[in-house]
């Protein structure tokens, strides 16, 4: 097969979240487990850090792999979903895997999928820890994928845990509270292995106290090691101001009291993530990893340059200004709101297609009034349709058109906007994914 029709093959024959949603989720590890075997359990071959959490941990998992990158170790880096291209999810150094490695695997694998049917996250998954085997990697970042206990990246064992944060999103399928959300994640702390706590709740704090208690886990609030003292943005990266009160991790710490980290993730929502990274960094070399404050420095400098990340805050036109950001959920807006405020433009204009399995209804209802909006949708079975998320907007008085597509949604607010104007795109991770960058110069 060639590569293409590997990836149609993978689409058309595997279930897919993303596409068709919770009917695509296998609520267990038995064919994970069962796929790593049949290669020879290759998770175990390197060494991993844990990602988790309901926002956060796609940033984080990134930031984690460019500092390690900078610090001169081999990484891995699994994440999903993809936007543009499928080999996204696996990367090495922040190069994707090779189409000639999907295509063996894959063709490797067939008469196991064809005998199994496992989902196409449980493949990718076998998929990623084998090419992260053979290009023997010194440590890979496995972010999961939904939730954390039954996550089909829960069968590595790492030697850091990091849960990134607890918020209602896929409650249908982790629980309707967020001690019950906080629960599926806490699953992948392990025994006797330090879990890091980016950002901690009231109503959680219990749930993961008494998990790391019962596998003699230690626990690290980032909270009580670093906080937040300022911000200043300037579109392209922040400076982020911290303060190391009197509690350490390390006799020596690795920063001064106060220091200030600039990052090319601007948006100001990073600044939690960024505790549970210098947090995790900081024990990381209690391990043994050589790891200088100015390697981690230069790292949250150049997350995009190193990871090829996207979609976080990111500024793909100034003229005027476009920003893609896959926030996605209550939590994930509430962010961007706390964003918008520290910034100066002229009008506000929202591009938005959002999914129906999420709280579309909670989403809307902090959206600002004053914005003009262009209702849109995804490409996808799981896609809101428009004239329904129109018709929402509607009743949440925020007005505004219907388009057929992102990008011509994105064309009639690139038109009608001044060049002091802000457009965001923002909904859905495949909303943000079907935008096309090459038309950007064709609009102007």
């Amino acid at each position: 097969m060639s590569y293409q029709d590997t990836i149609d093959y993978l689409y058309s024959r595997l279930p897919l979240f993303s596409r068709i949603g919770p009917a695509a989720i296998k609520a267990d590890l038995h064919n994970t487990i069962a796929i790593c075997d049949f290669l020879g359990n290759p998770q175990n071959k390197f060494k991993t850090i844990h990602i988790a959490g309901t926002n956060g941990k796609g940033s984080t998992s990134h930031m984690l792999a460019s500092i390690l990158q900078e610090a001169g170790y081999k990484t891995g880096l699994y994440t999903s979903p993809h936007l543009y291209d499928f080999r996204e999810r696996i990367k090495v150094n922040g190069i994707m895997c090779s189409e000639t490695s999907v295509t063996s695997f894959t063709n490797k694998m067939k008469p196991f999928i064809e005998k199994v049917e496992p989902s196409f996250f449980e493949i990718t998954v076998g998929m990623a820890f084998e090419y992260f085997a053979d290009e023997n990697v010194d440590i890979a970042i496995i972010e999961t994928g939904l939730g954390g206990r039954l996550d089909s990246t829960n069968i590595i064992n790492p030697i850091l845990s990091i849960i990134t944060n607890i918020g209602m999103d896929h409650m249908a399928l982790l629980g309707n509270t967020l001690p019950e959300i906080a629960s599926e994640k806490a699953g992948i702390i392990k025994a006797a292995t330090p879990v890091v706590i980016s950002e901690v709740l009231p109503e959680t704090k219990n749930i993961f106290e008494q998990k790391a208690t019962s596998l003699l886990a230690p626990i690290y609030y980032a909270e009580d090691f670093i906080q937040f003292k300022s911000f200043q943005n300037n579109w392209q990266t922040s400076l982020f101001e911290f303060n190391q009160p009197l509690i350490h991790l390390l006799d020596a710490p690795l920063f001064p009291k106060l220091f200030t980290v600039e990052c090319d993730l601007p948006g100001k929502y990073q600044y939690k993530n960024l505790k549970g990274v210098l947090v995790a960094m900081q024990i990381l070399t209690t391990m043994g990893w050589q790891l200088s404050a100015s390697k981690i420095l230069k790292g949250l400098l150049h997350v995009g340059k190193n990871t090829g990340l996207m979609g976080r805050w990111e500024c793909i036109q100034t003229n005027p200004r476009i920003i893609l950001d896959v926030a996605h959920n209550e939590h994930g807006i509430k962010a961007l709101l706390e964003q918008l405020e520290s910034l100066h433009y002229a009008q506000l204009h929202i591009v938005t297609g959002m999914v129906k399995d999420k709280d579309v209804n909670a989403v809307l209802n902090l959206l600002p009034k004053k914005a003009k909006y262009y209702f849109t949708q995804s490409h996808i079975p799981r896609a809101l349709p428009v004239s329904e998320l129109a018709s929402k907007g509607n009743t949440f008085d925020l007005n505004g058109s219907q388009f057929e597509n992102v990008n011509i949604a994105l064309q009639a607010a690139n038109k009608n906007a001044t060049a002091n104007d802000l457009i965001l795109v923002i909904g859905s991770v495949f909303l943000v994914a079907e935008v096309d960058r090459s038309q950007l110069n064709k609009m102007n």
